[in-house]
């Protein structure tokens, strides 16, 4: 595929994390809404996908669009992910205590 964008490496980004995350192309693609195949030509680069597409992938993944498509890693928001889903369930009682305790730690972690 030409263009000035190296989808190559895209896909090979795209290929390691799902692989990481052991999830095999059909089970991609069914989390994606996208077909095999499609799934297939992105991983090689011979075809180009949308912002859609991509944006729905790092969420499948669970890594930033910046890092599939530059390689840039972004330690601080993958840690933040994390301490989201960990609450993304819990009742906002919960969620306003567990901030409040976040607050105290920021303002005190030189204390400490």
């Amino acid at each position: 595929m030409r263009s000035g964008f190296d989808y190559e490496s895209l896909g090979r980004r795209i290929r390691k994390v799902r692989k990481e995350k052991n999830l095999t192309q059909e089970k991609l693609a069914e989390a994606c809404n996208l077909s095999t195949a499609h799934i297939g030509h992105i991983e090689r680069g011979t075809r180009a996908l949308s912002i859609e597409s991509l944006i729905i992938i790092s969420q499948v993944l669970n890594v930033s669009t910046d890092y599939l498509l530059l390689d840039i890693s972004n330690h601080t928001d993958n840690k933040l992910s994390r301490i989201i889903d960990s609450v993304d369930n819990a009742k906002e009682d919960k969620c306003n205590i567990l901030y409040s305790v976040i607050k105290i730690l920021v303002e005190n972690i030189d204390k400490l």
